[in-house]
């Protein structure tokens, strides 16, 4: 069913058909600040996920039209882990907490950041989180069990500042909204 989803300062997260897209599905209601990001699951229809500015993540029922869970840990963005879903990168302040999406337990805590972590990714096998701060970009191995490391740090300080990134699978490049490229195995910026 194709569905998107959208969350405000309103303090709700809606989901619309995509086919007809002047009709909510859904309103979910109960945050107490405004809702700053939200993910579908990669395999699981029914769950969406949503984090507010004061730090509280939900989970939602799109079928049920209610709130499975709820506990603290993103302000900023949260993301699931691509095609598995196992887990959740949620960005407050100037860390990202990888949590377990069935038990909510952390699993790691990535520390590094200077200033407030704005936007994580994931790369498409789950094993790389990219985390975006205003002067810097980390990108994180989540290893095997519980090893977990910054294995490349992509400094841009005294140029624009950095918004987003997304970790593209075939070039196996790290791209910034400055349009810089950067060669994700010599850790080089390239010219786009």
């Amino acid at each position: 069913m194709p569905r998107l989803a959208t969350s405000s300062f309103d303090k709700t997260v809606r989901v619309w058909d995509a086919d007809n897209p002047g009709y909510s599905l859904r309103t979910f209601t109960g945050h107490s600040a405004s809702v700053m990001s939200l993910d579908f699951h990669p395999t699981k229809d029914d769950l969406i996920c949503s984090c507010d500015g004061d730090g509280e993540i939900r989970y939602w029922s799109i079928n049920n039209g209610s709130c499975a869970r709820v506990f603290k840990g993103g302000t900023a963005q949260m993301r699931f882990q691509p095609r598995l879903g196992r887990f959740l990168a949620a960005a407050s302040e100037n860390k990202v907490t990888i949590f377990d999406v069935e038990t909510q337990a952390c699993r790691h805590s990535f520390q590094g950041h200077s200033k407030q972590v704005d936007s994580v990714c994931w790369d498409p096998s789950g094993e790389y989180l990219a985390s975006v701060s205003e002067d810097s970009v980390r990108v994180w191995s989540l290893g095997s069990g519980s090893d977990a490391e910054c294995v490349h740090e992509l400094s841009c300080r005294g140029t624009s500042s950095i918004l987003v990134c997304s970790i593209q699978p075939v070039q196996g490049c790290l791209s910034s909204v400055a349009i810089s490229l950067w060669s994700f195995g010599t850790c080089k910026r390239t010219t786009p």
